[in-house]
């Protein structure tokens, strides 16, 4: 048994690779195939991990997201103000500085504004989308829902970017993500 870092998963190379190649030819100039063949995997393994190039950024987020929408869309019977709370501070906890942070980070130099503030709002709606649903299910209006979801989806991605930028190493996400909370705080019920 050896001792040391774990082995690196095909998903972790990828993403390696795929932002030392955006870094070095930015994000346009990169391709699928330039990935791989960087990465060492074929173009089925890129698949099975991604389903497009952008998405080699957000993987991380995208499972914390996924996680969020099953805790906000299933069973509703507990207090809706405190499952978006719980949901919304479990997308930081543990976060790890990775291809996202480093991307949010080296934007320029990548070549990814317009990239990233486009998927930004495709994760930002989801998020919302789940909170709102979850507080209509508690009977809360519609406006009132809509307004405190987009909020907390506006806290949770602007933590992500303060964070990012203040150097990820510095302080948890999770820290980031509460003080961003508070200011969303009263759009809650």
């Amino acid at each position: 048994m050896s001792i040391g870092r774990p082995r690196a998963t095909s998903r972790d190379v990828i993403a390696e690779a795929a932002c030392e190649l955006f870094l070095e030819q930015g994000f346009e100039g990169t391709t699928v195939a330039d990935i791989t063949q960087r990465a060492g995997v074929s173009r089925s393994s890129f698949f099975n991990y991604f389903t497009a190039k952008s998405d080699v950024l957000w993987a991380g987020l995208d499972e914390r997201i996924a996680t969020l929408e099953t805790l906000l869309l299933g069973d509703t019977a507990g207090d809706a103000a405190a499952e978006v709370r719980a949901a919304v501070r479990g997308v930081g906890v543990g976060f790890a500085p990775d291809s996202l942070a480093l991307a949010l980070v080296h934007t320029d130099a990548m070549g990814l504004a317009d990239e990233l503030e486009r998927d930004a709002g495709i994760r930002r709606s989801r998020i919302a989308a789940a909170i709102s649903h979850r507080l209509r299910a508690d009977g809360v209006v519609p406006l009132r829902a809509e307004v405190a979801g987009a909020a907390h989806a506006g806290a949770v991605l602007s933590a992500i970017e303060v964070w990012a930028t203040a150097g990820p190493g510095r302080a948890p996400l999770d820290v980031v993500l509460a003080e961003a909370m508070d200011a969303a705080g009263p759009t809650l019920p």
